[in-house]
C-alpha cells in the first residue's frame, strides 16, 4: 500500500524532501498552509507514503454518522470547540494517554489563504 500511495503522490506532482523522524513517538506536526479541503486527503496520502500514523483534531460534528467511524479510523479525534474547557490541557492529556501520538495542526485555523498565523499558535 505504501508503494501505491507513493506512486499516486508522485503522479499528482508532489515530492517528498527530507526525512520524517519515525522514531519520535510524540510530536506536533505543523501542516501549513491549510488553504483547501484537498489538504485532508493529501495529508492522509502523505502519511501512507511515509508509513507513519499522524493524528488530527476535528470539530466534533465531523465525527457523527455517516463519516464519524472513518475519521476515527484514520486517527481523528473529536474536539468540542464550544465546550467551556481548557483545550491546551485536553490536548496535553491526549499526549499522556497515548504511547504514540503525533498531532497534525494547522496554525492558520482556517482553509483560507492568510498572511499571518494566529497569534495564539
Amino acid at each position: 500500500m505504501q508503494r501505491f500511495a507513493l506512486f499516486i503522490y508522485k503522479a499528482l506532482g508532489w515530492k517528498i524532501k527530507g526525512r520524517f523522524p519515525k522514531e519520535v513517538n510524540k510530536m506536533v506536526v505543523i501542516a501549513a498552509p491549510h488553504t483547501s479541503w484537498h489538504d485532508f486527503y493529501m495529508g492522509l496520502l502523505f502519511r501512507s507514503c511515509i508509513g507513519v500514523t499522524i493524528n488530527f483534531l476535528g470539530k466534533k460534528e465531523l465525527f457523527k454518522w455517516p463519516f464519524g467511524w472513518y475519521f476515527r479510523k484514520v486517527g481523528g479525534i473529536p474536539l468540542d470547540r464550544f465546550k467551556n474547557e481548557n483545550k491546551v490541557d485536553r490536548i496535553a492529556n491526549m499526549f499522556k494517554e497515548h504511547e504514540v501520538f503525533r498531532l497534525a495542526l494547522s496554525p492558520e485555523g482556517t482553509r483560507k489563504k492568510v498572511e499571518n498565523w494566529k497569534t495564539g499558535f
